[in-house]
């Protein structure tokens, strides 16, 4: 799947969700942090995945405090920052891996800190131009999120925000009317991870979530198996796997790669 862009923005993710359900599956959307383990292992390692059939990524952009993040992506963003990696490197990541091929839709997936640093205007400008399709801010909530949407809705970008089990009607109506792209559903209470069983309240939860908003649901938090993708897969549009993926990108390229490839198999009707 490296062909050529014809598409850029919350167009190619409607399109990439479009394409997964006429296959009657989800979208999987594997997150990986640039700089890590290092700056061309990163951009191999998501290379490698885009190969393997993924639908679209997740960049990480490292951060010193990633409050969402469990431990394997807070150690992984560290060594990251280790190494010197920097707003720029990734916005130039995203800039090489499309220069390479790799056509799926990203998304930059970083704090706000940084990203307010750089200056919110010129890093979305700067992302969609670097090739970019959207937006993740874990740390934005939706009645903070101007200093972003504008600029996002000037340059055609997505901008996602997330909802969890905890999330009331009231809060489910406010996503659903600000985010674009899609609504990141976290799949659990607490900080991203592998985990070895997914909650029993999925289905319900997600029926509540699709009461209250009409656009894709991508899931996130907790999936780690082609197990795990399976049953994700039949209940959202979309699903992300970040943990697992980080930690076997830790091994080697080829390991992120079979595991992203054995998820890409799991949910082939």
């Amino acid at each position: 799947m490296t062909q050529a862009r014809e598409i850029h923005g919350t167009a190619a993710l409607k399109a990439m969700f479009a394409r997964a359900k006429s296959e009657e599956r989800a979208a999987f959307l594997p997150y990986f942090p640039i700089g890590y383990p290092t700056y061309s292992d990163s951009l191999r390692t998501i290379a490698a995945m885009a190969e393997a059939g993924v639908d679209g990524f997740e960049i990480g952009i490292p951060f010193s405090d990633p409050i969402a993040d469990g431990p394997t992506i807070q150690a992984a963003t560290q060594i990251a920052l280790e190494n010197g990696t920097t707003v720029p490197q990734c916005l130039e990541a995203v800039r090489t891996l499309r220069g390479q091929g790799v056509s799926q839709p990203m998304l930059m997936m970083g704090y706000a800190n940084p990203l307010v640093a750089y200056g919110t205007d010129r890093f979305v400008r700067d992302a969609r131009k670097a090739g970019a399709d959207g937006l993740i801010v874990p740390d934005l909530p939706p009645e903070e999120a101007a200093m972003f949407a504008g600029s996002c809705a000037r340059e055609g970008m997505a901008l996602v925000f997330m909802l969890a089990p905890t999330s009331d009607d009231r809060r489910i109506e406010l996503v659903a009317r600000q985010a674009t792209g899609f609504i990141y559903v976290v799949s659990l209470t607490g900080i991203t991870g592998a985990r070895k069983e997914l909650p029993a309240y999925l289905t319900e939860f997600i029926a509540r979530l699709r009461r209250g908003a009409s656009m894709p649901l991508a899931m996130g938090f907790g999936i780690s198996t082609p197990e795990h993708a399976r049953r994700v897969s039949q209940l959202t549009d979309g699903f992300i796997v970040g943990s697992a993926l980080v930690r076997a990108g830790g091994e080697s390229v080829e390991a992120a790669r079979d595991l992203a490839r054995s998820m890409v198999e799991a949910i082939v009707k």
